[in-house]
């Protein structure tokens, strides 16, 4: 499979003084800095957003979903993650965000709690029918999704073929609402609101679907002064607590924006959850050799402690979680979903992915095999030959890197500066 070219990642050129602090900070070695400017690889980068995280100088930044094109809709829904709800600290509630949405122009919001844990139960009855392979890994990061085509493409047969909940809520709703509001579906748009970039490429170019039931994805970054503003307005609304009574919020479905949230509401079932990309590709290199096959199923997320730890978030992260703990404490654990109509939607396979994950084509140093090899070669000795101190200075993220490059003819020798000096 050859990899679809959109990606939510791009640097601005006039802003970029070339620190490498993004060359540095991403773990698929797809930033360059040439000419004094960083670029990215494209068929390098899986979208994980380490360098909008690190960039001091707001030179990347994420293509997501405007305000602006949701006037291209009839009628609009949003549906947030539930990162969304650590994001306001004191005592506001879930309810009133939706409330507070809405407010901001949406005429639907979609709660995605009790569809996380539907995503549970299903998870629950998947993994009782399919003994093997071991581990099963969670498809709900789609940096990860995206990091095993590349990187890990033995390992695409254990993703779990369920749909991640914002898609299986978006197609509920495509099911519900073109004939509840007699429209054309084309008018009506369904946004996700989120914490990371990669949705946007989840939605542009899906692994398991045909075409994503998400017209596009709003970060929480974006959105939070309007959401702010209209809860502010909503402050002395003495309804406002109790708008959405037809809402039950899960506390297993919340707790699915931390590290472990998804583990922990599948029973019966040995299940372990790592987070941030250095554990995630420690874990992976683990199950690519065969290991950790006593374990049931395996949740990753790129970003630290989880979604909540997005670069597209606004609140500090461990005040967000602690805020999501809470109420994950104040729902308790009791069940929203009744697990018959679980049951049902998993055997139609309403849940399951529309075909399996794909690896990506790698880059070949060559499509004819006699040069490959001769050039992988090459690449073993200009790598012996570097002095293999990963300055950066030469502008790739370390001295075998620079070494690919050169093969490949993105770079020369003198590019590192030690090198030159030798000559000199």
């Amino acid at each position: 499979m050859k990899e679809k070219s959109f990606h939510a990642i791009h640097i601005t050129k006039d802003k970029c003084i070339g620190c490498v602090h993004c060359m540095s900070a991403c773990p698929t070695k797809a930033i360059r800095v040439k000419d004094g400017k960083a670029l990215i690889i494209d068929e390098l980068c899986i979208d994980c957003g380490e360098c909008l995280r690190v960039c001091p100088y707001e030179a990347v930044h994420s293509h997501t979903t405007s305000f602006a094109a949701l006037d291209a809709f009839a009628y609009k829904v949003a549906i947030p993650s539930t990162v969304l709800y650590g994001q306001f600290g004191g005592t506001t509630l879930p309810n009133e965000i939706l409330s507070a949405l809405r407010r901001c122009g949406f005429d639907e919001v979609y709660d995605l709690s009790s569809i996380c844990e539907l995503n549970n139960a299903a998870t629950d009855e998947y993994l009782n029918e399919h003994p093997r392979p071991r581990p099963f890994i969670t498809p709900t990061c789609p940096v990860v999704v995206r990091l095993i085509q590349r990187r890990y493409p033995s390992l695409c047969g254990q993703i779990l073929p369920i749909e991640p909940p914002r898609e299986i809520a978006a197609k509920i709703l495509r099911t519900i609402l073109p004939k509840a509001l007699n429209l054309p579906p084309e008018k009506i748009g369904i946004i996700h609101i989120t914490p990371c970039p990669a949705k946007m490429v989840s939605i542009n170019s899906p692994a398991t679907l045909t075409k994503s039931y998400i017209d596009g994805a709003m970060s929480i970054r974006d959105i939070y002064p309007q959401i702010l503003n209209a809860l502010r307005k909503g402050e002395e609304d003495a309804l406002m607590r109790h708008l959405f009574p037809e809402t039950q919020f899960s506390g297993i479905g919340m707790g699915w924006s931390l590290s472990g949230g998804e583990t922990r509401g599948v029973k019966n079932h040995r299940a372990v959850a790592v987070s941030g990309v250095v554990d995630t590709m420690r874990v992976l290199d683990q199950v690519e050799e065969g290991l950790l096959q006593d374990i049931d199923l395996l949740e990753c997320a790129v970003c630290p402690d989880g979604c909540v730890g997005g670069p597209l978030e606004v609140e500090n992260r461990f005040l967000a979680k602690s805020r999501i703990l809470q109420l994950v404490d104040a729902a308790g654990e009791r069940a929203v979903v009744d697990p018959k109509d679980v049951s049902r939607l998993y055997h139609k396979n309403f849940l399951s992915f529309d075909h399996p994950v794909a690896p990506i084509e790698s880059r070949p140093l060559d499509r004819d095999r006699a040069l490959a090899i001769r050039k992988a070669k090459r690449r073993e000795k200009l790598f012996a030959d570097l002095p293999r101190k990963d300055c950066g200075i030469c502008g790739a993220p370390d001295c075998q890197t620079l070494a690919d490059d050169i093969v490949r003819g993105l770079a020369v020798l003198d590019d590192c500066p030690f090198v030159k000096k030798e000559k000199r």
